[in-house]
Protein backbone atom coordinates (compact mmCIF):
# COMPACT_ATOMS: atom_id res chain seq x y z
CA UNK A 1 0.00 0.00 0.00
CA UNK A 2 1.27 3.47 -0.95
CA UNK A 3 -1.13 5.45 1.26
CA UNK A 4 -0.79 5.45 5.05
CA UNK A 5 -4.54 4.97 5.45
CA UNK A 6 -4.81 1.75 3.44
CA UNK A 7 -1.46 0.47 4.77
CA UNK A 8 -2.78 0.64 8.34
CA UNK A 9 -6.15 -0.74 7.23
CA UNK A 10 -4.29 -3.78 5.94
CA UNK A 11 -1.96 -4.09 8.95
CA UNK A 12 -4.87 -4.06 11.40
CA UNK A 13 -6.87 -6.59 9.43
CA UNK A 14 -9.64 -4.14 8.49
CA UNK A 15 -9.30 -4.71 4.76
CA UNK A 16 -11.64 -7.26 3.17
CA UNK A 17 -12.76 -6.32 -0.36
CA UNK A 18 -12.31 -3.26 -2.55
CA UNK A 19 -13.72 -2.42 -5.96
CA UNK A 20 -10.36 -1.00 -7.11
CA UNK A 21 -7.71 -1.13 -4.40
CA UNK A 22 -4.85 0.27 -6.51
CA UNK A 23 -6.93 3.19 -7.75
CA UNK A 24 -8.16 4.06 -4.25
CA UNK A 25 -4.64 3.73 -2.86
CA UNK A 26 -3.33 6.21 -5.40
CA UNK A 27 -6.00 8.80 -4.60
CA UNK A 28 -5.60 8.37 -0.82
CA UNK A 29 -1.87 8.96 -1.22
CA UNK A 30 -2.33 12.16 -3.27
CA UNK A 31 -4.59 13.99 -0.83
CA UNK A 32 -7.68 14.13 1.31
CA UNK A 33 -10.65 11.94 0.41
CA UNK A 34 -14.20 11.88 1.76
CA UNK A 35 -15.67 8.51 2.68
CA UNK A 36 -18.97 7.51 4.21
CA UNK A 37 -20.57 4.76 6.25
CA UNK A 38 -24.31 4.45 6.76
CA UNK A 39 -25.94 3.50 10.07
CA UNK A 40 -29.55 2.50 10.44
CA UNK A 41 -31.20 4.11 13.46
CA UNK A 42 -33.14 1.21 14.99
CA UNK A 43 -32.14 2.12 18.58
CA UNK A 44 -31.00 5.22 20.46
CA UNK A 45 -27.45 3.88 20.67
CA UNK A 46 -25.11 1.84 18.53
CA UNK A 47 -23.56 -1.32 19.96
CA UNK A 48 -20.23 -3.11 19.65
CA UNK A 49 -21.39 -4.70 16.38
CA UNK A 50 -20.90 -1.23 14.79
CA UNK A 51 -17.60 -0.50 16.51
CA UNK A 52 -15.31 -1.84 13.78
CA UNK A 53 -16.86 0.61 11.30
CA UNK A 54 -16.31 3.47 13.76
CA UNK A 55 -12.68 2.41 14.23
CA UNK A 56 -12.24 2.70 10.45
CA UNK A 57 -13.64 6.24 10.61
CA UNK A 58 -11.11 7.03 13.36
CA UNK A 59 -8.39 5.74 11.06
CA UNK A 60 -9.65 7.95 8.23
CA UNK A 61 -9.32 10.99 10.46
CA UNK A 62 -5.91 9.93 11.75
CA UNK A 63 -4.54 9.96 8.19
CA UNK A 64 -6.08 13.31 7.20
CA UNK A 65 -9.26 12.14 5.47
CA UNK A 66 -12.82 13.17 6.31
CA UNK A 67 -15.71 10.87 7.27
CA UNK A 68 -19.34 11.36 6.36
CA UNK A 69 -21.73 9.64 8.77
CA UNK A 70 -25.02 8.86 7.09
CA UNK A 71 -27.77 8.34 9.63
CA UNK A 72 -30.58 6.49 7.92
CA UNK A 73 -33.63 8.50 8.85
CA UNK A 74 -35.13 7.38 5.54
CA UNK A 75 -33.78 3.86 5.06
CA UNK A 76 -34.58 2.89 8.68
CA UNK A 77 -38.22 3.35 7.70
CA UNK A 78 -37.63 0.45 5.29
CA UNK A 79 -35.14 -1.81 7.04
CA UNK A 80 -31.99 -3.42 5.65
CA UNK A 81 -32.59 -7.13 4.85
CA UNK A 82 -28.83 -7.90 4.84
CA UNK A 83 -28.08 -10.74 7.25
CA UNK A 84 -31.66 -10.79 8.55
CA UNK A 85 -34.02 -13.75 8.69
CA UNK A 86 -37.15 -11.64 8.92
CA UNK A 87 -38.45 -8.11 8.40
CA UNK A 88 -37.28 -5.57 10.96
CA UNK A 89 -39.80 -3.90 13.22
CA UNK A 90 -41.06 -0.81 11.39
CA UNK A 91 -40.41 2.36 13.40
CA UNK A 92 -42.21 5.68 13.26
CA UNK A 93 -40.31 8.71 12.01
CA UNK A 94 -40.48 10.47 15.41
CA UNK A 95 -38.83 7.44 17.08
CA UNK A 96 -36.11 7.43 14.43
CA UNK A 97 -35.37 11.14 15.00
CA UNK A 98 -34.89 10.46 18.73
CA UNK A 99 -32.61 7.54 17.91
CA UNK A 100 -30.50 9.77 15.65
CA UNK A 101 -29.82 12.16 18.54
CA UNK A 102 -28.66 9.28 20.75
CA UNK A 103 -26.41 7.81 18.05
CA UNK A 104 -24.75 11.19 17.43
CA UNK A 105 -23.66 11.17 21.07
CA UNK A 106 -21.85 7.85 20.48
CA UNK A 107 -19.74 9.47 17.78
CA UNK A 108 -18.94 12.51 19.93
CA UNK A 109 -17.01 10.18 22.23
CA UNK A 110 -15.19 8.21 19.57
CA UNK A 111 -14.33 10.66 16.77
CA UNK A 112 -12.38 13.92 16.56
CA UNK A 113 -14.59 17.01 16.27
CA UNK A 114 -11.84 19.61 16.82
CA UNK A 115 -9.97 19.43 13.52
CA UNK A 116 -12.08 21.32 10.97
CA UNK A 117 -10.43 19.52 8.04
CA UNK A 118 -11.40 16.05 9.27
CA UNK A 119 -14.45 16.83 11.41
CA UNK A 120 -17.29 14.32 10.72
CA UNK A 121 -20.13 15.44 8.48
CA UNK A 122 -23.52 14.16 9.62
CA UNK A 123 -26.26 13.63 7.04
CA UNK A 124 -29.77 12.19 7.28
CA UNK A 125 -30.93 10.47 4.09
CA UNK A 126 -34.56 11.29 4.89
CA UNK A 127 -33.70 14.77 3.61
CA UNK A 128 -33.69 13.43 0.04
CA UNK A 129 -35.50 10.09 0.28
CA UNK A 130 -38.50 11.74 1.94
CA UNK A 131 -38.95 14.01 -1.09
CA UNK A 132 -38.72 11.40 -3.85
CA UNK A 133 -41.30 11.33 -6.61
CA UNK A 134 -41.96 7.62 -7.15
CA UNK A 135 -42.52 7.72 -10.91
CA UNK A 136 -39.55 10.01 -11.50
CA UNK A 137 -37.36 7.81 -9.28
CA UNK A 138 -38.33 4.67 -11.22
CA UNK A 139 -37.59 6.34 -14.55
CA UNK A 140 -34.26 7.93 -13.58
CA UNK A 141 -32.85 5.41 -11.06
CA UNK A 142 -34.83 2.19 -11.30
CA UNK A 143 -33.96 1.76 -14.94
CA UNK A 144 -30.30 1.09 -13.97
CA UNK A 145 -31.16 -2.01 -11.89
CA UNK A 146 -32.16 -5.44 -13.15
CA UNK A 147 -34.16 -7.94 -11.12
CA UNK A 148 -31.85 -10.68 -12.39
CA UNK A 149 -28.82 -9.10 -10.74
CA UNK A 150 -30.63 -8.05 -7.58
CA UNK A 151 -31.64 -11.66 -7.00
CA UNK A 152 -27.97 -12.70 -6.92
CA UNK A 153 -27.07 -10.56 -3.90
CA UNK A 154 -26.77 -12.41 -0.59
CA UNK A 155 -29.22 -10.14 1.23
CA UNK A 156 -31.94 -11.36 -1.16
CA UNK A 157 -30.68 -14.79 -2.22
CA UNK A 158 -30.22 -16.22 1.29
CA UNK A 159 -33.70 -15.20 2.41
CA UNK A 160 -35.28 -16.76 -0.68
CA UNK A 161 -33.21 -19.96 -0.45
CA UNK A 162 -34.45 -20.42 3.13
CA UNK A 163 -37.98 -19.77 1.88
CA UNK A 164 -38.28 -16.81 4.25
CA UNK A 165 -40.49 -13.88 3.41
CA UNK A 166 -38.87 -10.84 1.74
CA UNK A 167 -41.18 -7.88 1.26
CA UNK A 168 -41.12 -5.65 -1.81
CA UNK A 169 -40.33 -2.80 0.61
CA UNK A 170 -37.09 -4.52 1.75
CA UNK A 171 -36.25 -5.50 -1.81
CA UNK A 172 -35.98 -1.78 -2.62
CA UNK A 173 -33.43 -1.14 0.15
CA UNK A 174 -30.37 -1.75 -2.03
CA UNK A 175 -31.60 0.76 -4.63
CA UNK A 176 -32.11 3.41 -1.96
CA UNK A 177 -28.61 2.78 -0.56
CA UNK A 178 -27.09 3.16 -4.01
CA UNK A 179 -29.05 6.41 -4.43
CA UNK A 180 -27.61 7.63 -1.09
CA UNK A 181 -24.09 7.18 -2.44
CA UNK A 182 -25.01 9.05 -5.62
CA UNK A 183 -26.35 11.98 -3.58
CA UNK A 184 -23.24 12.15 -1.38
CA UNK A 185 -21.00 11.94 -4.43
CA UNK A 186 -22.83 14.86 -6.06
CA UNK A 187 -23.01 17.09 -2.97
CA UNK A 188 -19.71 16.37 -1.19
CA UNK A 189 -17.59 14.62 -3.84
CA UNK A 190 -17.63 11.57 -1.59
CA UNK A 191 -15.66 8.90 -3.46
CA UNK A 192 -15.64 5.98 -1.02
CA UNK A 193 -18.34 3.95 0.68
CA UNK A 194 -17.27 1.74 3.59
CA UNK A 195 -19.19 -1.08 5.23
CA UNK A 196 -19.17 -4.60 6.56
CA UNK A 197 -18.71 -7.51 4.16
CA UNK A 198 -22.47 -8.18 4.18
CA UNK A 199 -22.88 -4.79 2.45
CA UNK A 200 -20.70 -5.64 -0.55
CA UNK A 201 -23.56 -6.05 -3.04
CA UNK A 202 -25.23 -2.81 -1.94
CA UNK A 203 -21.94 -0.92 -2.14
CA UNK A 204 -21.15 -2.21 -5.64
CA UNK A 205 -24.60 -1.06 -6.76
CA UNK A 206 -23.76 2.48 -5.62
CA UNK A 207 -20.41 2.52 -7.42
CA UNK A 208 -22.07 1.38 -10.65
CA UNK A 209 -24.94 3.87 -10.32
CA UNK A 210 -22.48 6.80 -9.95
CA UNK A 211 -20.55 5.58 -13.00
CA UNK A 212 -23.70 5.32 -15.13
CA UNK A 213 -25.36 8.60 -14.12
CA UNK A 214 -22.45 10.94 -13.27
CA UNK A 215 -19.71 9.27 -15.32
CA UNK A 216 -17.43 9.52 -12.28
CA UNK A 217 -15.09 7.08 -10.59
CA UNK A 218 -15.94 6.01 -7.05
CA UNK A 219 -14.94 3.15 -4.78
CA UNK A 220 -16.31 0.63 -2.33
CA UNK A 221 -14.43 -1.07 0.49
CA UNK A 222 -15.60 -3.61 3.06
CA UNK A 223 -14.29 -4.82 6.40
CA UNK A 224 -14.53 -8.43 7.60
CA UNK A 225 -17.73 -9.53 9.30
CA UNK A 226 -16.69 -10.09 12.90
CA UNK A 227 -17.56 -13.25 14.78
CA UNK A 228 -15.84 -14.67 17.85
CA UNK A 229 -13.73 -17.83 17.67
CA UNK A 230 -16.68 -19.82 18.98
CA UNK A 231 -18.79 -18.56 16.08
CA UNK A 232 -21.09 -16.21 17.99
CA UNK A 233 -22.00 -12.78 16.65
CA UNK A 234 -19.79 -9.94 17.81
CA UNK A 235 -21.35 -7.66 20.41
CA UNK A 236 -23.99 -10.05 21.72
CA UNK A 237 -24.06 -11.50 25.24
CA UNK A 238 -26.52 -13.44 27.36
CA UNK A 239 -27.89 -10.11 28.58
CA UNK A 240 -28.25 -8.71 25.07
CA UNK A 241 -26.38 -6.07 23.06
CA UNK A 242 -23.15 -4.45 24.27
CA UNK A 243 -24.24 -0.82 23.98
CA UNK A 244 -21.92 2.13 23.45
CA UNK A 245 -24.07 4.47 25.57
CA UNK A 246 -23.18 4.27 29.27
CA UNK A 247 -26.84 4.86 30.16
CA UNK A 248 -27.64 1.52 28.49
CA UNK A 249 -24.49 -0.32 29.61
CA UNK A 250 -22.41 0.57 32.67
CA UNK A 251 -18.70 1.22 31.91
CA UNK A 252 -17.76 -1.64 34.26
CA UNK A 253 -19.92 -4.07 32.25
CA UNK A 254 -18.36 -2.74 29.06
CA UNK A 255 -14.87 -3.31 30.52
CA UNK A 256 -15.88 -6.83 31.58
CA UNK A 257 -17.13 -7.62 28.08
CA UNK A 258 -13.64 -7.07 26.71
CA UNK A 259 -12.00 -8.75 29.72
CA UNK A 260 -14.02 -11.89 28.92
CA UNK A 261 -12.83 -12.07 25.29
CA UNK A 262 -12.12 -15.62 24.14
CA UNK A 263 -8.39 -16.45 24.24
CA UNK A 264 -8.08 -16.95 20.48
CA UNK A 265 -9.58 -13.50 19.75
CA UNK A 266 -7.42 -11.31 22.00
CA UNK A 267 -4.68 -10.51 19.45
CA UNK A 268 -7.19 -9.81 16.70
CA UNK A 269 -9.32 -7.58 18.91
CA UNK A 270 -6.30 -5.60 20.14
CA UNK A 271 -5.71 -4.65 16.49
CA UNK A 272 -9.39 -4.07 15.71
CA UNK A 273 -10.67 -2.19 18.74
CA UNK A 274 -7.79 -0.23 20.25
CA UNK A 275 -5.48 2.60 19.19
CA UNK A 276 -2.39 0.68 20.31
CA UNK A 277 0.19 0.60 17.52
CA UNK A 278 0.41 -2.60 15.49
CA UNK A 279 4.12 -3.12 16.28
CA UNK A 280 3.45 -2.61 19.98
CA UNK A 281 0.64 -5.19 19.89
CA UNK A 282 2.86 -7.72 18.12
CA UNK A 283 5.62 -7.28 20.71
CA UNK A 284 3.09 -7.46 23.52
CA UNK A 285 1.74 -10.78 22.28
CA UNK A 286 5.21 -12.15 21.53
CA UNK A 287 6.63 -11.30 24.97
CA UNK A 288 3.59 -11.94 27.17
CA UNK A 289 2.59 -15.51 27.88
CA UNK A 290 -0.14 -14.50 30.36
CA UNK A 291 -3.36 -14.32 28.34
CA UNK A 292 -5.21 -12.70 31.26
CA UNK A 293 -2.82 -9.73 31.27
CA UNK A 294 -3.42 -9.30 27.55
CA UNK A 295 -7.18 -9.36 28.15
CA UNK A 296 -6.85 -6.64 30.79
CA UNK A 297 -4.78 -4.58 28.34
CA UNK A 298 -7.55 -5.01 25.75
CA UNK A 299 -10.29 -4.14 28.26
CA UNK A 300 -8.47 -1.02 29.43
CA UNK A 301 -7.59 0.23 25.94
CA UNK A 302 -11.10 -0.36 24.56
CA UNK A 303 -12.75 1.28 27.59
CA UNK A 304 -10.43 4.31 27.45
CA UNK A 305 -11.60 5.00 23.87
CA UNK A 306 -15.29 5.08 24.80
CA UNK A 307 -15.50 6.06 28.47
CA UNK A 308 -12.12 7.60 29.28
CA UNK A 309 -9.06 6.71 31.33
CA UNK A 310 -10.72 7.12 34.74
CA UNK A 311 -13.53 4.69 33.85
CA UNK A 312 -11.00 2.09 32.65
CA UNK A 313 -8.85 2.40 35.78
CA UNK A 314 -11.90 2.31 38.05
CA UNK A 315 -13.26 -0.78 36.26
CA UNK A 316 -9.95 -2.64 36.60
CA UNK A 317 -9.73 -1.72 40.29
CA UNK A 318 -13.32 -2.83 40.86
CA UNK A 319 -12.64 -6.14 39.13
CA UNK A 320 -9.59 -6.76 41.31
CA UNK A 321 -11.54 -5.91 44.46
CA UNK A 322 -14.56 -7.97 43.44
CA UNK A 323 -12.75 -11.08 42.25
CA UNK A 324 -9.44 -10.94 44.12
CA UNK A 325 -10.33 -9.62 47.58
CA UNK A 326 -13.99 -10.46 47.91
CA UNK A 327 -14.84 -6.79 48.36
CA UNK A 328 -17.97 -4.92 47.38
CA UNK A 329 -16.43 -3.28 44.33
CA UNK A 330 -17.48 0.35 44.47
CA UNK A 331 -17.85 0.80 40.70
CA UNK A 332 -20.12 -2.17 40.05
CA UNK A 333 -23.42 -1.55 38.22
CA UNK A 334 -25.55 0.21 40.82
CA UNK A 335 -29.15 -0.63 41.71
CA UNK A 336 -31.01 1.64 44.13
CA UNK A 337 -34.02 0.52 46.16
CA UNK A 338 -36.00 2.23 48.90
CA UNK A 339 -34.78 1.62 52.43
CA UNK A 340 -38.36 1.13 53.55
CA UNK A 341 -38.55 -2.02 51.44
CA UNK A 342 -35.89 -3.73 53.56
CA UNK A 343 -36.68 -2.36 57.06
CA UNK A 344 -38.64 -5.47 57.94
CA UNK A 345 -37.33 -8.89 57.00
CA UNK A 346 -37.99 -9.50 53.31
CA UNK A 347 -37.92 -12.77 51.36
CA UNK A 348 -34.87 -13.28 49.14
CA UNK A 349 -37.10 -13.85 46.10
CA UNK A 350 -39.02 -10.62 46.70
CA UNK A 351 -35.75 -8.75 47.14
CA UNK A 352 -34.25 -10.14 43.92
CA UNK A 353 -37.44 -9.34 42.07
CA UNK A 354 -37.30 -5.74 43.36
CA UNK A 355 -33.75 -5.31 42.01
CA UNK A 356 -34.90 -6.25 38.45
CA UNK A 357 -31.82 -8.45 38.00
CA UNK A 358 -34.21 -11.26 37.14
CA UNK A 359 -37.36 -10.95 35.06
CA UNK A 360 -39.44 -12.94 37.56
CA UNK A 361 -39.37 -14.65 40.95
CA UNK A 362 -39.39 -18.05 39.26
CA UNK A 363 -36.21 -17.16 37.34
CA UNK A 364 -34.55 -16.03 40.59
CA UNK A 365 -35.66 -19.23 42.32
CA UNK A 366 -34.10 -21.37 39.59
CA UNK A 367 -30.84 -19.44 39.94
CA UNK A 368 -30.79 -20.10 43.70
CA UNK A 369 -31.58 -23.79 43.21
CA UNK A 370 -28.69 -23.97 40.73
CA UNK A 371 -26.38 -22.45 43.39
CA UNK A 372 -25.74 -19.42 41.16
CA UNK A 373 -26.54 -16.60 43.63
CA UNK A 374 -24.25 -15.11 46.24
CA UNK A 375 -24.96 -12.17 48.53
CA UNK A 376 -21.84 -10.47 49.88
CA UNK A 377 -19.90 -13.50 48.58
CA UNK A 378 -21.99 -15.94 50.63
CA UNK A 379 -23.90 -18.62 48.70
CA UNK A 380 -27.68 -18.39 48.96
CA UNK A 381 -28.78 -21.98 49.62
CA UNK A 382 -32.53 -21.61 50.24
CA UNK A 383 -34.94 -19.44 48.26
CA UNK A 384 -37.09 -19.20 51.42
CA UNK A 385 -34.39 -17.22 53.26
CA UNK A 386 -34.92 -13.62 54.32
CA UNK A 387 -32.83 -10.43 54.27
CA UNK A 388 -32.72 -7.59 56.77
CA UNK A 389 -31.00 -4.22 57.10
CA UNK A 390 -28.14 -6.00 58.93
CA UNK A 391 -27.14 -7.76 55.70
CA UNK A 392 -26.18 -4.40 54.20
CA UNK A 393 -22.64 -3.15 54.83
CA UNK A 394 -22.98 -0.05 57.06
CA UNK A 395 -26.73 -0.53 56.49
CA UNK A 396 -26.18 0.98 53.03
CA UNK A 397 -24.79 -1.42 50.44
CA UNK A 398 -24.94 -5.07 49.48
CA UNK A 399 -23.36 -7.06 46.65
CA UNK A 400 -25.26 -9.61 44.57
CA UNK A 401 -23.31 -12.06 42.41
CA UNK A 402 -25.03 -14.11 39.72
CA UNK A 403 -22.60 -16.76 38.53
CA UNK A 404 -18.91 -15.91 38.29
CA UNK A 405 -19.08 -12.84 36.07
CA UNK A 406 -22.21 -10.85 36.90
CA UNK A 407 -22.00 -8.63 39.96
CA UNK A 408 -24.27 -5.82 41.15
CA UNK A 409 -24.19 -3.32 43.98
CA UNK A 410 -27.51 -2.63 45.70
CA UNK A 411 -27.72 0.70 47.53
CA UNK A 412 -30.46 1.80 49.88
CA UNK A 413 -31.92 5.26 49.31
Amino acid sequence: MKSNFLAEMKDRGYLNQCTDLDGLDELAKKGKILAYIGFDCTADSLHVGSLLQIMVLRLLQKHGHQPIILLGGGTTLIGDPSGKDSTRKILKHNNIKKNILGIKNNFKKLLDFKNKKTKPIFVDNFNWLGKLNYIKFLREIGTHFTINKMLTFDSVKLRLEREQSLSYMEFNYMILQAYDYLQLNKKYNCILQLGGSDQWGNIVNGVELIRRISRKESFGLTTPLITTSSGSKMGKTEKGAVWLDKKKMHPYDYWQFWRNTEDADVGKFLNYFTDLKVDFIQNLIRNNADINKLKITLANAATVLLHGKKAAESSEATAKETFGKGGLGRDLPLIKINKSFILNNVEILSFLNETKIFSSKSEARRAIENKAIKINDELVRDYKDHLSIKDFVDEKRLKISFGKKKHFLVELK
